[in-house]
């Protein structure tokens, strides 16, 4: 992700829980062949733990704020919860240890999800770390009927105004975003989080919230496009994903298979098509893959 230097401590306007997420430090600065006094901004990270009807799913380090949204939209693109229905009540709690998302769910769904359990140790990296049984770590998407079409033009749009609308990492340099772009390239809902899929899922619960009708716009995401991303973006519903990264080969396969438009190292003026160029109306250059 960016971290230019000249951008860490010029902070625009943040919201209250991009105030509630960094902590000022003292550090020891190297500068001009000098360890120099002064301070940063860092990020916080806590556990937090996702309870379904009383009992533990998984526990995510994440960036304590947004976390109803963080719970609405991992509960969708883990596939508790069908598309459609909503969780019955979320309450946060806050333990010594860090935080809890108390999440009720109808009790069928809840017996499905005792069938197949996760326990993920925290790491913000991998999402699928810690899955007790390789067979949950892949859940092939359904194809994404979203018809919706977008230009290059509101790609590159979407794409030159996201450094500016993340107030957290340009203070920290050292989280994540991932927003939701209208089909002409408006920036309209913004989520930021230490861990890509955090961010992801956070969008996606604000989507949820906010009603909006995700199939006609597309995600964007400062982190690389792995499965998934993929993955959380076609549970969605949404039918393209625009990665500043790369993307990696399972991630292109499954975007191929969902119908997802998947553009990876996407800065402007060069992004590159991996999958589903006729999701675009004026399509980037395609990268062909050689199978094995």
């Amino acid at each position: 992700m960016p971290t230019p230097d000249t951008a860490r401590h010029a902070c625009p306007p943040a919201s209250a829980a991009a105030v509630q997420c960094r902590r000022e430090r003292a550090v020891d600065s190297w500068q001009a062949g000098h360890w120099l006094a002064t301070h940063d901004e860092l990020a916080e990270e806590v556990p937090v733990a996702l309870v379904y009807n009383g009992a533990s799913h998984a526990v995510m380090l994440a960036t304590p704020a947004d976390l109803e949204d963080f719970a609405r939209g991992f509960t969708l693109t883990e596939g508790i919860l069908p598309p459609g229905e909503a969780i019955v009540d979320v309450r946060l709690e806050r333990h010594i240890a860090g935080l809890a998302l108390a999440i009720d769910i109808a009790p069928e769904h809840a017996a499905r999800l005792d069938e197949r359990t996760r326990a993920i140790s925290g790491r913000s990296g991998c999402g699928a770390c810690g899955t007790r049984q390789l067979e949950q770590a892949l859940r092939w998407p359904e194809t994404v009927t979203a018809a919706q079409r977008f230009s290059s033009a509101a790609v590159q749009r979407a794409l030159g105004a996201l450094g500016n609308a993340q107030p957290l990492n340009r203070c920290t340099g050292g989280v994540h975003a991932a927003a939701w772009a209208d089909a002409n390239g408006k920036l309209r809902v913004l989520r930021e989080d230490i861990g890509r899929h955090n961010a992801l899922d956070k969008l996606v619960g604000a989507l949820i919230a906010g009603d909006y009708d995700a199939t006609r716009g597309f995600v964007v995401v400062t982190s690389r496009a792995s499965y998934e991303m993929v993955q959380k973006t076609a549970a969605a519903g949404i039918g393209c994903l625009v990665a500043v990264s790369a993307a990696t080969a399972l991630a292109q396969r499954m975007a191929e298979s969902a119908g997802i438009t998947l553009l990876g190292f996407a800065r402007p003026g060069r992004p590159a098509c991996y999958a589903h160029p006729r999701g675009l109306t004026t399509p980037p250059p395609r990268i062909d893959f050689d199978e094995p």
